[in-house]
């Protein structure tokens, strides 16, 4: 079999997202039909903060996932490069990072004089560590997939948020793609919930600040789903949920892929008008008790064991969605 030439499939978790990496397992048993369960490693902080990682079983030749966002604090990253140099030290085959968030991916151009591009920096880091290819989800831009010098796979949330959106019935719906750079994401889920398509063009006066100058498309009497990759601290997402109710939008929905939450992040969020919030479980986070109606979290477990199950027996990634295959971005 294409799969036994890389090795026997062991999975490891570090410490950033533990409750994910269960569900990964859980799901992956499932399409395998036989016990699948997190390798044994321990991992640990020195007094200092310094990170110290050990495989406890033998990975020599085996086809190893490395599963651990890489949100802040630093130590998130730090331990993945770890983790991958260790692996890598043990004589694994094929050592995949498996990242759910892909961190200091916003900073992915030299959009002004004396910054870096901390994208960039990230895919050289996890490059050099050992790493042989990586998995991930929803990147904040599309061209970060070039960063990389080794194979990178990109999932989708859209399927799987757009199920549980087509549960709700929501009647007279638009989708308002949240900014200029979301058009394509947002025409997306125009299409595949038939709804109509607005598009909020705003300018961006600081991090997480904004002014919205015009909304293009129909909003008034509509109930709105605002779909977008992230929410960090919510800050212009607030600012578009009340822009959209001043131009006569009834009930707000809000559907995204990583919930950084930052901030003021959870107090954004508390608006008599948004009806529902669906949040993936890329990042580990705590729903305030006065949310808890509100926000649902949906898991990306069996979407990220369909991946590494694909990559592992050498089949297609892009078959999980047909809907992408022919499109153009």
């Amino acid at each position: 079999m294409k799969a036994e030439k890389n090795g026997e499939l062991k999975i490891f978790s570090g410490r950033a997202n533990s409750i994910l990496a269960t569900q990964i397992v859980t799901a992956l048993a499932k399409n395998l039909n036989r016990n699948v369960a997190l390798g044994e490693m321990a991992a640990k902080n020195f007094s200092d903060g310094e990170i110290w990682v050990k495989y406890e079983e033998n990975i020599r030749g085996c086809d190893v996932f490395l599963i651990q966002p890489t949100n802040p604090p630093a130590d998130n990253l730090m331990e993945l490069l770890i983790m991958i140099d260790a692996a890598r030290r043990a004589s694994a085959r094929r050592i995949t990072a498996v990242i759910p968030y892909f961190g200091y991916a916003r900073q992915d151009r030299k959009d002004q004089p004396r910054v870096a591009i901390s994208g960039k920096l990230m895919a050289n880091l996890i490059t050099q560590a050992g790493a042989d290819r990586v998995l991930t989800i929803e990147l904040h831009a599309p061209q970060i997939q070039g960063f990389f010098d080794i194979p990178l796979d990109h999932l989708y949330t859209g399927t799987v948020l757009i199920d549980k959106i087509k549960k709700m019935k929501i009647p007279d719906l638009t989708v308002a793609a949240p900014d200029i750079g979301s058009v394509l994401l947002g025409r997306s889920y125009a299409r595949r919930l038939r709804a109509k398509l607005a598009i909020i063009n705003k300018d961006r006066t600081a991090h997480n600040k904004c002014k919205v100058d015009c909304i293009i498309g129909e909003v008034e009497n509509r109930n709105i789903l605002l779909p977008d990759d992230m929410i960090d601290t919510a800050g212009t997402l607030r600012t578009d949920v009340e822009e959209l109710l001043t131009r006569g939008a009834k009930k707000i929905f809000i559907a995204v892929t990583h919930g950084v939450l930052s901030g003021d992040a959870w107090q954004n969020l508390t608006h008599p008008q948004i009806e529902k919030i669906l949040i993936c479980n890329t990042l580990e986070f705590a729903v305030p008790e006065q949310l808890q109606k509100k926000v649902e979290i949906v898991s990306v477990g069996k979407l990220l064991a369909d991946g590494i199950q694909r990559i592992h027996e050498e089949r297609s990634i892009s078959d999980l969605f047909p809907e992408r295959r022919n499109a153009i971005s």
